[in-house]
């Protein structure tokens, strides 16, 4: 899709109808209460719209309509082919309003138009695609049992499910679990963050009118004591999947401990690692990777690239080039498409770090903050005992660390509460294997920064998450149960039952 001006942009966000109320069983319908809550532009400060800000009443009411689409079979029991045409004339429909929901996605995250547009809606289509066309193409199973038995493993539905969503990545997020969910056959009760609730509305429309069934896809937006916790202790809520912050995430193990014991699937923190050795090729090339590990989505990403761990001898050179690819990446108008930095999503969030720039002592980039936007910044720190090295600032912040060989720069790397993913950069195909299986963390690349694709599982090690994976197919066991139907085919058996 060609990018359209800035001029234009603006014109269809003014254009935009926005969605403002929870989407419950097949229609939007306002919070029991009546109450609602602003959703701001970040990049301007401008209330968007005032959203419904719903509690445990409209939660339980959303539970009950996903409880009866989930038991009476219209979804969980529907033909696997059905099920995948539906989705696919989702994604089909999803394709036709890209363009809506890519404007929305900005002014309500402060999301570069670029980022929208050429990440953030393909990759959520083509996630939604993906796992449409997995629904029929999953076999069970029949276990290698004795002649006078079959036993047979089949996949179900876990049945209503409770889905978290961070505030980074709102409708990338929202697909990851909901392309997977609704392809086990269960039914939903979403939570959006409550800075970034008008795609996830919109997009419950959209799959109403792909056809999706009522009831199968409820959308309840609200803050995390009046909507997370409820979904989170609710008793007939089967399994809850979160995506946010560590210390948040923890929360839902308490609430599941508390209540009926539901599965929870943790997707959170990072602080992740850059290795870069002596020996790495085409030093322009890493240093780009590192950049853009750092600096896409203003550093709001669990898989930035947040510490680069660099060898002593390639340090200086590395460092001139980061600065180079740095310039590149300008803060403005997040719908400006020649705008690489956007506005970070709240003032909140803004003035958090922030609060981590003060603690900066060397600041070899950038380091300007102002009005919500925080530019491309490279700090020079001793040790990874500083917090900038062992807290995740979320925002656009390489702290550097400099060592002096590989087995040291593996210690530091693993030296953290997280584990979610880690870049190698090394000529040696030895060290890039033993560096990769040594490092304990959920993904490693090696030469290059990313998070590999639909077809690879995501997740994390230690606090940074457990439970399941997303995307891939391992993603659609977190949604289902195995169970196991045993037969007797013995001649005994039939006298038995003769």
């Amino acid at each position: 899709m060609d990018l359209l001006t800035q001029e234009e942009y603006l014109a269809l966000a003014g254009d935009l109808t926005l969605p403002v109320n929870a989407y419950i069983d097949g229609g939007y319908r306002p919070a029991a209460s009546g109450k609602t809550f602003a959703t701001v532009n970040p990049a301007t400060g401008e209330t968007l719209a005032d959203i419904a800000a719903c509690g445990a009443e409209d939660v339980d009411f959303a539970v009950s309509k996903a409880r009866d689409a989930f038991e009476d079979g219209r979804w969980s029991r529907m033909h696997p082919s059905e099920r995948k045409d539906i989705l696919i004339r989702f994604a089909k429909l999803l394709t036709r309003n890209a363009r809506e929901l890519a404007v929305m996605e900005s002014i309500d995250s402060g999301k570069t138009i670029f980022d929208c547009e050429t990440v953030d809606i393909p990759e959520t289509i083509h996630c939604i695609k993906w796992h449409a066309e997995a629904i029929d193409k999953i076999y069970d199973q029949v276990s290698p049992a004795s002649d006078d038995h079959i036993a047979m493993v089949v996949r179900e539905p876990i049945g209503v499910v409770g889905l978290v969503l961070p505030w980074n990545f709102p409708l990338l997020m929202l697909a990851w679990k909901i392309g997977p969910a609704l392809a086990a056959g269960c039914s939903l009760v979403v939570k959006p963050a409550a800075e970034t609730s008008l795609t996830t509305l919109r997009v419950a429309e959209i799959a109403a009118e792909a056809g999706l069934p009522r009831g199968v896809l409820n959308i309840v937006p609200g803050g995390g004591a009046e909507v997370g916790e409820p979904i989170g202790r609710h008793m007939d809520i089967d399994m809850v999947s979160f995506t946010g912050s560590t210390a948040t995430g923890k929360r839902f193990l308490s609430y599941s401990a508390e209540s009926n014991a539901k599965e929870v699937v943790l997707e959170m923190g990072g602080k992740n690692p850059a290795i870069v050795m002596e020996d790495a090729e085409n030093l322009d090339r890493v240093a780009q990777h590192i950049v853009n590990g750092a600096f896409w989505n203003m550093g709001e990403n669990c898989s930035a690239s947040s510490r680069l761990i660099v060898h002593r001898d390639v340090k200086a050179e590395l460092m001139e080039r980061i600065a180079v690819h740095a310039r590149h990446w300008n803060v403005g108008d997040p719908l400006d498409p020649e705008t690489r930095m956007g506005a970070l999503v709240s003032e909140t969030h803004y003035n958090k770090v922030c609060g981590y720039l003060d603690q900066a002592d060397d600041v070899a980039i950038g380091g300007k903050a102002e009005n919500g936007f925080v530019e491309a910044t490279v700090v020079l720190i001793s040790d990874n005992d500083h917090p900038l090295a062992r807290e995740e600032i979320f925002g656009p912040v390489l702290s550097v660390i400099e060592v002096g060989g590989f087995d040291e720069a593996i210690k530091i790397a693993n030296d953290t509460d997280y584990g979610l993913c880690a870049s190698l950069f090394t000529a040696n195909a030895k060290r890039a294997i033993r560096g990769a299986r040594m490092l304990r963390v959920g993904t490693v690349t090696v030469n290059s920064f990313g998070e590999g694709d639909i077809s690879t599982p995501f997740g994390g090690y230690k606090q940074s998450g457990f439970g399941g994976r997303d995307n891939s197919l391992h993603a659609h066991d977190q949604y289902t149960q195995l169970k196991t139907i045993w037969i007797d085919l013995s001649d005994d058996a039939d006298e038995a039952i003769d």
